[in-house]
């Protein structure tokens, strides 16, 4: 199996929501769009953010686990600037992103804050000076 990434997928409790915050708030592309299904949309080089529907999403994959808290995960969206990292977090709060917070420096050297999706997914926006944060920028 080769070391890599095609597809993240993320169960969303109402597409709709999802769709205008990443199209029309965050300003992403859709590159797939199934009415009451699922939005794809390019979120790399060979990778693609799927936003499926959470009924359909649980009838080919099994029942969601429900619980408190965050997923137990984050997404990363790199950039090279701390200025950027400051413009991105200012965009997703105007998309109605909650939380938003704000960066920080942290103590590995880095520039993040997070903010929240529709769904609760927590979306990590950064700055990473070491040698595997300079890989992943475009």
């Amino acid at each position: 199996m080769d070391q890599r990434i095609s597809f993240l997928t993320l169960a969303v409790r109402d597409l709709e929501t999802s769709r205008r915050f990443y199209l029309d708030g965050l300003g992403w592309t859709a590159d797939l769009e199934v009415e009451g299904d699922v939005v794809m949309l390019m979120a790399g080089d060979k990778l693609v953010l799927s936003l499926w529907d959470r009924e359909h999403f649980e009838a080919e994959v099994g029942r969601i686990a429900e619980g408190d808290g965050v997923p137990p995960f984050t997404i990363s969206h790199n950039v090279a600037t701390e200025a950027e990292v400051d413009e991105i977090l200012e965009r997703a709060r105007t998309a109605g992103a909650d939380p938003v917070t704000e960066a920080v420096e942290r103590e590995w050297g880095g520039y993040t804050g997070y903010f929240g999706d529709p769904d609760g997914y927590r979306w990590e926006i950064a700055t990473n000076p070491g040698p595997i944060g300079q890989k992943v920028l475009p």
